[in-house]
């Protein structure tokens, strides 16, 4: 049994402090110039799960660099969907 502190059997950091580590990384993104998207981040086990939709795929990078220096030691998984409005770059053809 680890205690509060302790390393993991695994090798990595302890898996207790996890969810108050995602809280506080959640008002970090929620204080920055990301915070008003709609990005949830999860605890699945040992693993971090990122998902939701960001404008950009600088964006997307910009949010798992925070989280995998926030969460170092944790794996990251991303499921972020990149939403980047552009221009058409041809004609619509109508039928």
């Amino acid at each position: 049994m680890s205690t509060l502190g302790s390393q993991d059997a695994g090798g990595g950091p302890p898996a207790e402090n996890l969810e108050y580590r995602i809280a506080h990384l959640q008002g970090r993104l929620a204080s920055g110039e990301l915070g008003e998207l709609g990005v949830r981040v999860e605890a699945r086990g040992r693993t971090v799960l990122l998902t939701g939709t960001v404008p950009s795929a600088p964006c997307r990078e910009e949010i798992v660099r925070t989280v995998e220096e926030e969460l170092a030691g944790f794996p990251v998984h991303s499921d972020l969907v990149v939403t980047e409005a552009s221009s058409p770059d041809h004609a619509e053809e109508l039928s």
